[in-house]
């Protein structure tokens, strides 16, 4: 099982990003994925989670911002990032796993496969 994690970059605020996230070993027909992130010397943030139905929920902080999604037929999971803000800045992390209930989709101790991070960076 891999993932690897993709499109970060530097941005203004008020613009957009686009992650994604490429899995090898399974498909996401059957797991839950999450959109995580971290500043250093804080704990990692669950952003947003989709699960095996497809169904996503987000943290407050970025609701109506950005949108989870999965394309079962390429294995790859995005997270659309609009209307960026200064404190969206920190590193991003994809993760999945097949035996998270949904209360727990957002706890990033559920989940046992990881991607790399990819440096999300929006300046003001």
């Amino acid at each position: 099982v891999q993932l690897q994690a993709s499109g970060g970059g530097l941005v203004q605020a008020g613009g957009s990003l686009t992650l994604v996230c490429s899995a090898t070993g399974f498909t996401f027909d059957f797991f839950a994925a999450g959109w995580f992130r971290q500043i250093p010397g804080r704990e990692r943030e669950g952003v947003s989670c989709i699960d095996a139905s497809n169904k996503a929920n987000y943290s407050d902080s970025v609701k109506n911002r950005f949108t989870i999604s999965s394309d079962n037929a390429k294995n790859t999971v995005y997270l659309q990032m609009n209307s960026l803000k200064p404190e969206d800045t920190a590193v991003y992390y994809c993760a999945a796993d097949n035996s998270i209930i949904s209360s727990q989709l957002r706890n990033y101790v559920q989940y046992d496969y990881w991607g790399q991070g990819t440096q999300v960076t929006v300046s003001s």
